[in-house]
């Protein structure tokens, strides 16, 4: 294991998912320990480290590709989460979401946003 990267990631998952970033993780290491790693090495670790893009962009880049790759709700509930948690208004993931109709369609921008009517209740949040 990297130490190096392992620590900037662990760092980045728990700034942006918090204890859902963990719970993700944790949920890996009855069957899929290596994936909980690369998760943690790669996508934390390498690509939230990188110094252009602030953890908003980086957030909001990440639940509207979730929600053009479709059946990713699950993920999509985790990274609404980490939106919120970098600071991005709920307003703003509705109207990204809304600007995704004419790409991807219907459905997916429903199951979107279905998920995120899901978080904001779950943190009391009205848009």
């Amino acid at each position: 294991m990297d130490n190096i990267r392992y620590t900037k990631g662990i760092h980045n998952l728990k700034s942006v998912d918090g204890k859902g970033g963990d719970a993700v993780i944790e949920s890996l290491d009855d069957i899929s320990p290596d994936l909980g790693k690369y998760i943690i090495e790669f996508a934390f670790g390498d690509i939230y480290s990188r110094p252009i893009l602030s953890l908003q962009e980086r957030e909001m880049i990440t639940i509207v590709s979730l929600l053009t790759a479709g059946g990713c709700e699950p993920q999509l509930e985790v990274h609404i989460n980490g939106a919120l948690n970098t600071g991005i208004d709920p307003i703003k993931i509705v109207e990204s979401f809304l600007q995704c109709l004419p790409y991807t369609g219907f459905p997916r921008v429903l199951n979107a946003i279905f998920t995120a009517k899901k978080v904001f209740k779950e943190r009391n949040l009205t848009v």
